[in-house]
């Protein structure tokens, strides 16, 4: 079994990441900046390895990890922190988890990072939580029962939406990235190729029980990784309904704020603002807080004639705790040798799908629909 290290193990992601690395049965380096507090949560786990690194410092981030290793990284804002692990990874010829949900720091791990993994044997697994694990596992499973209709699916369109009173909460870590990607360009799958498009471009609306609920357009891995496990998509939509019909609002927006993203100083500006107000946000949300958060997602498959052809709907806990359970899961995994593919691959390229959806069951999604 190859070393799992957790850089960013003291935030918090990181903390709950590593309590579920530990509940499965592993003993990772945890690694950060801070010393004091890494060995505090080192004792607390039941007296794990630690060691000290900066993402401003990329060789001691480099220095964590030799080749065959996994690196599990909670640091972000990725677009802004992300690039180092993921250097240090590739140099390494080390398997490579993340936590991000940015899809402009995505888009440039498939395409800078990954082609020079495959030459290097390291494997990408960017995005491995929540956002976007899910919409993978459902989307894959739509195209799988629509194997049986007559034509083949050509279309898969995924929506995510969250349920209950405190849907809202969110860490600081997340509102950081909200803000630095809030401006930046996104992109879609369509005529069997990524093209850009702004975010929150085109406004759908997706059957959940019976009531038809808005999401806007954004990026996600689906659009990159799920045309590589089926051939015959010409066109992967991905879709955000946590707003409600607040969704309608940011969509009608959007042209706006694509236009000031091309203001030069506006990117960097909203990053700035992100961060002071993030800084006034706890670090995380209590239990309390996410106690009756529930994740809901949906993927439709249709065909080359609009005819929807597969559905999926997927249910089940809040969003931190999936993304830990599922990073958590990844790592070991990958630290066993179930990784055999190298480069920027998507979830069920990486693991699979029933062996995908045994994960997500184990951590508490349901197949609903």
């Amino acid at each position: 079994m190859s070393t799992i290290v957790l850089l960013g193990a003291t935030g918090y992601t990181g903390r709950r990441t590593a309590r579920a690395l530990v509940a499965r049965g592993a003993s990772p380096v945890l690694a950060g900046r801070d010393q004091g507090r890494l060995s505090q949560l080192a004792d607390e786990l039941g007296g794990l390895p630690t060691a000290v690194a900066d993402v401003a410092d990329p060789a001691s981030v480099r220095g964590l990890i030799e080749k065959g290793d996994v690196l599990v990284t909670t640091v972000g804002p990725f677009g802004d922190l992300g690039r180092p692990a993921v250097t240090a990874a590739v140099d390494a010829g080390a398997t490579y988890i993340d936590s991000t949900g940015e899809s402009p720091f995505i888009r440039r791990v498939f395409a800078e990072h990954g082609p020079r993994a495959r030459v290097t044997g390291a494997a990408l697994l960017t995005a491995f939580g929540h956002d976007w694990v899910l919409g993978n596992a459902a989307g894959a499973l739509a195209l799988e029962r629509a194997r049986d209709a007559r034509r083949p699916a050509t279309s898969v369109h995924v929506a995510y939406y969250l349920d209950g009173a405190g849907r809202g909460s969110m860490s600081r870590g997340t509102a950081r990235s909200a803000f630095a990607m809030g401006s930046e360009p996104s992109y879609r799958f369509t005529g069997g190729a990524v093209v850009p498009e702004r975010g929150a471009a085109r406004l759908r609306r997706f059957d959940v029980d019976g009531e038809l609920r808005p999401a806007f357009s954004t990026g996600g891995t689906e659009q990159l990784a799920l045309p590589r496990s089926y051939p015959s998509l010409t066109d992967v939509e991905v879709y955000l309904g946590w707003l409600g019909e607040a969704s309608t609002a940011v969509q009608r927006l959007s042209p706006v704020t694509d236009a000031l993203g091309r203001v030069p100083g506006v990117s960097s500006a909203l990053s700035r603002l992100g961060s002071a107000v993030a800084d006034r946000l706890p670090e995380g949300p209590s239990a309390e807080d996410v106690a009756d958060v529930r994740t809901q997602v949906v993927a439709e498959a249709y065909d080359e004639y609009g005819t929807r052809v597969g559905r999926a709907r997927l249910e089940g806990p809040e969003p931190y705790a999936l993304t830990a359970d599922l990073l958590a899961w990844a790592a070991v995994q990958a630290s066993e040798g179930a990784v055999e593919s190298t480069g920027a691959l998507g979830p069920v390229e990486a693991f699979g799908l029933e062996p995908l959806l045994a994960a997500l069951a184990d951590a508490g999604m349901k197949i609903v629909d």
